[in-house]
């Protein structure tokens, strides 16, 4: 085994598969951005918190924006591992998936909340940002759909998306105490309700009575 420092204290460094590492990596980063500065955030920071030397961390991410890139989507895979963990509770209509979907929408924002906006706000602006953000919206919706076309017969996916930008608004003002995490998930169940009623598509039969 071997030593190495983190931030002058003596750390001994695992041997750990390449995927065991890069999550405590990622750990090691969300740690740091919940207690500096963005801009002091780097990939020596983030190798050192993580007890491992600078070319490891640039082995696994390439330069601070690969660590960017790897961050938001691994916020965005525990989102949807969160959905997939409470559909697994075998909903038996519309209104106990909404509020389930809903449930772990808001759940996952806030608990992730100071480190994905710290994330956001650092990429804000470039084409990878919304090309990251397409990309989990896309796999998010879906999982979404299948949830709720059982209830709904097929559904138009466009519409969907609306499900994504309520999440969103609503989240924040949960986070910021306006309204409570309660009423949040309330109103947003009721908004996924709505939007997958409004994205039926015309003349399908649903595979369950609503």
């Amino acid at each position: 085994m071997e030593s190495t420092s983190n931030d002058g204290a003596s750390t001994t460094r695992r041997r750990l598969s390449w995927d065991d590492r890069h999550a405590q990596l990622l750990d090691a980063f969300r740690d740091l951005v919940r207690t500096h500065d963005m801009d002091d955030v780097t990939l020596a920071r983030v190798a050192a918190r993580a007890g491992v030397t600078k070319p490891v961390a640039y082995d696994h991410f390439g330069d601070r924006s690969g660590l960017l890139s790897e961050a938001y989507r691994s916020f965005e895979a525990h989102q949807r591992d969160a959905l997939l963990e409470a559909l697994a509770q075998a909903p038996r209509d519309l209104a106990a998936v909404s509020a389930l979907v809903a449930e772990a929408y808001i759940g996952c924002c806030i608990a992730e909340g100071i480190e994905l906006a710290a994330v956001v706000s650092a990429l804000s602006g470039s084409a990878t940002l919304n090309a990251l953000r397409s990309e989990a919206e896309l796999a998010y919706l879906e999982i979404c759909r299948e949830a709720l076309e059982p209830f709904t017969g097929p559904l138009d996916p466009a519409p969907l998306s609306a499900i994504v930008g309520a999440g969103d608004a609503l989240a924040r003002n949960a986070m910021s105490g306006s309204m409570t995490t309660a009423r949040a998930c309330e109103t947003l169940a009721v908004v996924i309700r709505a939007i997958a009623l409004a994205s039926a598509v015309p003349g399908a039969r649903p595979g369950r009575a609503t």
